[in-house]
Parts: C-alpha cells; sequence; structure tokens
C-alpha cells in the first residue's frame, strides 16, 4: 500500500481569481476538495509541500483541514502558461478500500528504430482512464517505443498495465505513431513540379479570322469582274 503523504490545509475565505493570486504569493496553492457526498470545499496548501508529495510518486494524500485528517487524492493538478508553477489542484476524498476511475498520464521512453530513417515519434493520447483501488494508482504509465518502425502505432490496449490496475479507455485509442518527417519543398522543386502553361493560340486565331477576311474579299472581286 502506497503511504499517503501529510499535507496541511487552511480554510479559503474568499473566492475569485484576485484571492487566488494573492494565495500563491503566499507561497500557498489555492484548491478545492470534493466527494464523499460532502459539501465541497475552498482551501489552500503549502506549495512546497504539495510538490513534494508528488514527487514522491504518489497521489493519495492525507490532507488535514480541521483536526482530522481525510485520505484524499490529487485528482487533477492546473498549471500556469509555461507548464512549470501549478496554480490550482483539485483534491477529491476518497475511502482506502474503494475503486475508482482515475486517469493517469503515459510516459514515452526509448528511441524508436524507425527514427534512424527519419521518422518520429508523434503523441496522440497523454493519457488513459484506468480502473483501480485507490492505493494502486500509478502516478503515471511508462510505454516503451524502441520496437516502432515506421507505420507502426501503439494503441491503449498494448499498453502493460501494473498489477491490479484495469484499462478503462477505449483499447482502440490511438497513443502514438512512428511516422516519416515530411519536408517543406523549395520554391524551385514546386516549379520544377508545375505543369507546363498552355500554348497561347490567339495569335493563330487572328491570323485565320484574316485569312477568312482575304477569301471574302477575293470572292467579292471576282464577282464584281463577272458582272
Amino acid at each position: 500500500m502506497k503511504k499517503a503523504m501529510p499535507l496541511k490545509a487552511e480554510i479559503r475565505g474568499q473566492a475569485g481569481s484576485h484571492s487566488a493570486a494573492q494565495i500563491r504569493k503566499q507561497g500557498r496553492i489555492p484548491a478545492i476538495v470534493y466527494g464523499h457526498k460532502k459539501e465541497p470545499a475552498a482551501i489552500s496548501l503549502d506549495a512546497r509541500s504539495l510538490a513534494d508529495a508528488l514527487r514522491h510518486g504518489t497521489r493519495l494524500v492525507d490532507v488535514q483541514i480541521g483536526e482530522k485528517p481525510e485520505k484524499m487524492i490529487v485528482k487533477a493538478l492546473q498549471y500556469d502558461h509555461l507548464s512549470k508553477d501549478i496554480i490550482h489542484a483539485d483534491l477529491m476524498r476518497v475511502d482506502v478500500t474503494e475503486t475508482i476511475k482515475i486517469a493517469v498520464p503515459i510516459v514515452l521512453k526509448g528511441t524508436a528504430k524507425g527514427a534512424g530513417e527519419g521518422a518520429i515519434i508523434e503523441t496522440h493520447a497523454g493519457h488513459v482512464e484506468v480502473e483501480c483501488k485507490v492505493t494502486d494508482i500509478p502516478e503515471s504509465i511508462t510505454v516503451s517505443v524502441k520496437d516502432l518502425e515506421i507505420g507502426d502505432s501503439i494503441h491503449a490496449s498494448d499498453i502493460v498495465l501494473p498489477e491490479g490496475v484495469k484499462l478503462v479507455s477505449n483499447p482502440l485509442t490511438l497513443i502514438a505513431t512512428c511516422s516519416m518527417v515530411l519536408t517543406a519543398k523549395t520554391t524551385e522543386e514546386l516549379e520544377a513540379e508545375a505543369p507546363a502553361a498552355p500554348e497561347v493560340i490567339t495569335e493563330v486565331k487572328e491570323t485565320e479570322g484574316e485569312a477568312e477576311k482575304e477569301g471574302e474579299k477575293e470572292k467579292k472581286e471576282k464577282k464584281e469582274k463577272a458582272e
């Protein structure tokens, strides 16, 4: 069983972006707690303590709001525009004996065989939804891409999950593909591939028109002489 990391919380008296910004300046993270048929609670957590808990590879935490700590999981995290600092957290009350569904990040690892031929790995899904006991929630799921050649792909059904963890996402969910890199063509290459311009026939048509006029004129003159 994974050990729940202790976190001490404080009740937030005010909500809103201005209040949240003030809390962050104090080195704390605004958060919301919900679940187990209890009213949601707006709290704040020490930013360093939360980061330390996440670094230990568990989302199971003991949050003390009042006198008695409650077991919760870090359900979701919101980061700043640089994806560097946590600016908000969602916590859900849990019972260690219950089974829940939760999204777990996918971490691609290794260098694909196709990379030697100029291919790259394209990520199509950054996480999968799984079902497991609260104490068995993986922090992330590592997926090896080293055997992928050009045209190969990995689907959710190909992922080897830890013991006690069941896949909930559609097995056909595309996780990653090994594809060739399409390079942009130069102006010279585009011009070389462009079809030749059609031949201008305006002058020919004008010449044919003039010939017809000359023929009519000659016929008219012969007719006048005959009369």
